[in-house]
């Protein structure tokens, strides 16, 4: 299985309606050499085999044809997985014995952790609950677009952008990951002692879990991504208190967490 059906809250222009959306899931694998915690992989479930071995490929663990033995150590209802992995230490490569840190994640982010408890995020409080306006958001992102200097020039950039309560842009970011570039924006605030007015984050890409607890710990209460959200930003958003808004684009957005902070929906 590689998607899950979700609830969403679509709106096109004045037009609201409640529909069942599909969602590629993000579940953590968690990857052991010998019995001993590597690192732990975003993934969407399937082919966790292949996922392995091209990975301990490319960072130069086993670069062997041949199939090594494997075990799977546990494999939960939230697709989260773990799986064992035997190499003799002869066919160990540098790249396991120099113990480098694998950054291993659905895109690019701040994974790299080694067991699966690392992700968790303890002593979460939800955020308070923050209204705001669907118009608004459709209007933060033409100006999110308009300020895309990077993107303009190369159509290969991500952008991140935060906003206060009163709807002014307090810094737009640009980087090559998604990540990086929430992390920037996150950066600039706190040198300029701005973070505590953060209440809008928009995205330029699709919003994986990472993004909702980088959001979460900044305490910002709404998240507006251009593309899709996975299944597990959407389990954490609501888990946070977060509004997490997606597919923000041609006058449309769907709501997939906490829609009660959207003014004057009328829904039908």
């Amino acid at each position: 299985m590689q998607t899950l059906l979700y609830e969403g809250l679509k709106i096109f222009g004045e037009k609201i309606s409640f529909i069942d959306d599909h969602l590629v899931i993000e579940a953590p694998l968690q990857i052991n050499i010998n019995g001993n915690p590597y690192t732990v992989v975003m993934r969407t479930p399937n082919d966790d085999l292949q996922l392995i071995r091209g990975l301990l490929f490319a960072e130069d663990i086993y670069k062997k044809q041949h199939s090594l033995p494997y075990e799977i150590v546990a494999q939960h209802d939230d697709f989260s997985t773990v799986i064992n992995i035997t190499i003799n230490k002869s066919d160990l490569g540098k790249g396991y014995l120099n113990k480098r840190t694998l950054l291993s994640v659905s895109s690019c982010g701040i994974c790299g952790k080694k067991q699966l408890n690392d992700i968790k995020v303890g002593g979460a409080k939800k955020l308070r609950k923050q209204t705001c306006k669907a118009d608004f958001l459709l209007e933060a992102f033409q100006q999110l677009k308009e300020k895309q200097k990077v993107f303009i020039k190369t159509g290969g950039s991500h952008a991140a952008a935060i906003f206060d309560i009163q709807h002014k842009m307090l810094t737009i970011k640009e980087d090559i990951g998604r990540h990086n570039a929430v992390d920037k924006c996150v950066g600039d605030l706190l040198e300029k002692q701005k973070l505590t007015d953060a209440n809008y984050l928009l995205v330029s890409g699709r919003v994986s879990y990472e993004i909702v607890i980088k959001a979460f710990i900044a305490k910002i209460p709404v998240i507006v991504a251009v593309s899709a959200c996975s299944s597990l930003a959407v389990d954490f958003a609501k888990e946070f208190g977060i509004c997490l808004v997606g597919f923000t684009r041609n006058h449309k957005m769907t709501v997939y967490a906490n829609a009660s902070y959207l003014e004057k929906l009328n829904h039908g």
